[in-house]
């Protein structure tokens, strides 16, 4: 197996990972986390906060993955930049979309 392959099936597996934090997200009853180590504010409906949170987490992963095509295109290729900066600017929309939307829809007042 070559180490493009095996590259990029360790991005998938981290994505499938992402994916999966979302399903856990989706079946809690408590509602769920996203800064670690952070204090959670009271939620007023829990379970439409963990539903959206479930497709945030689903929809980085899924990013998260498709980001990594790049990595099949070979050792020496330069689009591997773009998963490198997708990555941050994934990150930073995601913090994004969970303060300035998921946090202020649901936060109890």
């Amino acid at each position: 197996m070559s180490g493009t392959i095996l590259g990029f099936i360790i991005w998938t597996a981290v994505g499938a990972v992402l994916i999966l934090a979302g399903v856990c997200a989706w079946f809690s009853r408590r509602p769920s986390g996203f800064w670690a180590n952070a204090e959670m504010f009271e939620v007023s409906d829990i379970r439409g906060y963990n539903r959206a949170m479930a497709k945030l987490w689903w929809g980085f992963g899924i990013a998260f993955i498709l980001l990594g095509l790049p990595l099949l295109a070979g050792q020496n290729s330069a689009l591997i930049l773009l998963s490198c900066g997708g990555v941050m600017v994934e990150v930073i929309v995601t913090m994004a979309v969970y303060t300035l939307g998921i946090e202020k829809k649901y936060r109890k007042r």
